[in-house]
């Protein structure tokens, strides 16, 4: 199943409720089975992000939508990129012309 990787800052919404991210970390692993995204991995960062996630998805459609209803919750601002672990990356480069 495709990996995608997530970078997420709290706006100022979400910062000044900190304390509540235990509660919003369930609540999205719930909202994320909802839209068939599984949760493999969340990572507090430090420097540009606030927060790393690491999901996978059968698409990118299913990763849009739990992006989207988590950012429309007004508590941080997502960033969305595809990842392909080394053996699917050497495959594809293995059949360049």
């Amino acid at each position: 199943m495709p990996t995608f990787i997530l970078s997420l800052n709290w706006t100022d919404q979400g910062i000044r409720a900190v304390k509540d991210v235990p509660k919003r970390a369930e609540a999205a692993r719930d909202l994320a089975k909802k839209v068939g995204v599984d949760i493999k991995e969340v990572y507090l960062t430090s420097g540009d992000r606030d927060l790393v996630v690491i999901v996978e998805a059968p698409d990118g459609n299913n990763v849009t939508k739990f992006a989207l209803a988590l950012g429309s919750q007004g508590n941080v601002r997502t960033s969305t990129a595809r990842a392909w672990p080394q053996s699917e990356f050497q495959k594809l480069i293995s059949e360049l012309p």
